[in-house]
C-alpha cells in the first residue's frame, strides 16, 4: 500500500520513457503503464516520441481517455500528467505494426539522442529505454549492438555491465553482443576481474548490499571437468577468482551453467556472473517469465530497459504485457535512491584546508583560533 502522505513529502522522480521502435509493443505497454494514474503518486512519466504515434496506438487499441500533456521540450514538464515530448521530425510517420522500418528505426534514435540531453542537462532523473530493432536503427550516427554500447559512449563508461534483473536474481554476461565463437578468444584474467569488481560495485550501491555473494559460471560443460572438456576455467577462471577474493570479496565457483541453475542453488547468491550472453539470458528469462528487467550498470546514470524485443508477432493485437516495463520503471526509480543512500554514507570529509577556507569564508571579520582541528573546526562552520 502507498504512503500517501510520505510521497507527498518526497520529490517526485523525473523518469524519461524512450518510444523505441514504434512498430513494436513499445507504444502499447507505454500507455497502459502511464494510463494508471497512480502511478503519478510514484513518479512522473516523461515519454520521448510522437504525440500522433501515441494517438493512433491509443485509438486502435481503446486505451481509455488517456489526458497527456504534450510538450516540445523538458522545461515543460507537468508533475500532475504524463508527459510526451514529441522529439521526433517526420511530420507523417507510416504505421506498419509487426513490420521493421528503417522510418522507425530513426524515429527510435530520435527519441534516445534527445533522452540523453536531458539526462545529461539533468531535466529527468533516470531513463527506461523501450525495446529497439538492432537493424533498422543502425545508421551513421548510431553504429552500437544495442544500447547497453551506445550509453556506454555517451556516457564515457567503458567499463561497464549488461545485468538482467528479477527481483533478487542478478545476471551479469562478461562477453556481451558478440559472436559465440569469439567467446573463448574474448576472455581473459583482466576482463573477468572487471566485470567481478563492476558487479560488486553495482550490488553494494544500486542494490544496498553491503557484503554482496556473488557466483560465476564456467564456460565449458561440466566447467570443463579439470580440463578435459576445456581448459578456460583451470588457465583463466579460477586464477581469477582467486585473485578477486583477495580483496575479501565473496566469490564463489567456476559452477557448471546447468547444474547451477537446474538446482536451484542460483537463489543463494545475490549476483551471478556468465560467461557469455545466451549462458545468463536464457536461464534468466526462462526464471523471470516476461517480468524481467536490463538494467546497465557502470553508467553515471541509471538506465534500465524491459527485457525484451519489440515483439513484432504481437504488435498488432492488443496483447502485450507491460509488467516488464513497470518493473524496469521501479527498479530505476529504486537505484536512484540506493545511489543517493549509499553516496551520502559513504560521502569522504573534506580535506582539512578546505574546511579551514571554509570557516575563514564564514567568519572573515572575525578572529578565528589559531588551533582549528577536527570538530573545533566543523563547529565554526
Amino acid at each position: 500500500m502507498i504512503n500517501n502522505e510520505k510521497v507527498n513529502n518526497e520529490k517526485k522522480i523525473n523518469v524519461g520513457i524512450t518510444h523505441g521502435d514504434f512498430n513494436g509493443i513499445s507504444y502499447e505497454i507505454i500507455l497502459k503503464t502511464v494510463a494508471d494514474i497512480r502511478t503519478l503518486d510514484l513518479y512522473t512519466p516523461v515519454i520521448y516520441g510522437s504525440s500522433k504515434v501515441a494517438s493512433f496506438i491509443r485509438k486502435k487499441f481503446q486505451l481509455g481517455d488517456l489526458n497527456l500533456n504534450i510538450i516540445k521540450s523538458s522545461d515543460q514538464i507537468s508533475q500532475k500528467r504524463p508527459n510526451l515530448i514529441n522529439c521526433c521530425t517526420e511530420k507523417e510517420y507510416k504505421i506498419e505494426l509487426g513490420t521493421s522500418s528503417s522510418q522507425a528505426g530513426q524515429a527510435a534514435f530520435e527519441a534516445l539522442e534527445t533522452s540523453i540531453e536531458d539526462l545529461k542537462q539533468q531535466n529527468i532523473d533516470v531513463v527506461v529505454t523501450g525495446p529497439i530493432n538492432k537493424k533498422n536503427i543502425q545508421s551513421d550516427q548510431f553504429h552500437f549492438p544495442g544500447h547497453t554500447e551506445y550509453f556506454a559512449e555517451k556516457f564515457d563508461a567503458p567499463e561497464h555491465l549488461m545485468l538482467m534483473v528479477r527481483d533478487k536474481l542478478r545476471i551479469g554476461v562478461v562477453t556481451g553482443h558478440i559472436p559465440l565463437r569469439d567467446v573463448s578468444d574474448a576472455l581473459n584474467e583482466d576482463l573477468i576481474l572487471k566485470k567481478i569488481n563492476q558487479m560488486h560495485d553495482s550490488l553494494c550501491r544500486d542494490f544496498g548490499i553491503d557484503k554482496p555473494k556473488i557466483a560465476i559460471l564456467g564456460l565449458n560443460p561440466h566447467s570443463g571437468d579439470d580440463g578435459l572438456l576445456g581448459k578456460e576455467e583451470q588457465e583463466i577462471i579460477i586464477p581469477t577468482i582467486d585473485k578477486a577474493r583477495e580483496g575479501s570479496k565473496l566469490i564463489y565457483g567456476p559452477f557448471p551453467a546447468d547444474g547451477f541453475f537446474g538446482s536451484g542453488d542460483f537463489k543463494y547468491y545475490d549476483g551471478i556472473l556468465a560467461m557469455y550472453h545466451d549462458q545468463g539470458l536464457i536461464p534468466f528469462k526462462a526464471i523471470a517469465a516476461g517480468a524481467g528487467v536490463n538494467f546497465t550498470a557502470g553508467l553515471p546514470i541509471v538506465r534500465t530497459s524491459p527485457a525484451h524485443g519489440t515483439a513484432y508477432s504481437i504488435a498488432n493485437k492488443n496483447q502485450a504485457s507491460a509488467e516488464s516495463l513497470q518493473e524496469a520503471i521501479y527498479l530505476a526509480i529504486d537505484i536512484f535512491k540506493n545511489r543517493e543512500e549509499y553516496d551520502e554514507r559513504n560521502k569522504k570529509p573534506l580535506p582539512y584546508h578546505l574546511l579551514e577556507e571554509m570557516a575563514r569564508a564564514e567568519h572573515k571579520d572575525e578572529d578565528l583560533p589559531e588551533d582549528l582541528e577536527g570538530d573545533n573546526l566543523l563547529s565554526t562552520l
